[in-house]
C-alpha cells in the first residue's frame, strides 16, 4: 500500500531527497504518486510534520 501526504505538511523538502523513486512531487502540500510508490516508508522518518502515513 502506498503512502500519502496530509494536509499537516508544510512543504519543508525533507523528504523529497529520501525518496528513491521520486513519486514526491512539490507543491503548497506535497503528493505522493500512489503508482510510483513501493512503499518503502524511508520519507515517513524524516517529516518534521508527521504528515505521511499510509494510504
Amino acid at each position: 500500500m502506498a503512502h500519502k501526504i496530509n494536509d499537516d505538511c508544510i512543504a519543508c523538502g525533507s523528504c523529497l531527497p529520501e525518496c528513491p523513486v521520486n513519486a514526491i512531487s512539490e507543491g503548497d502540500i506535497y503528493a505522493i504518486d500512489a503508482a510510483t510508490c513501493t512503499d518503502c516508508a524511508a520519507c515517513v522518518g524524516v517529516c518534521p510534520s508527521d504528515a505521511i502515513h499510509q494510504a
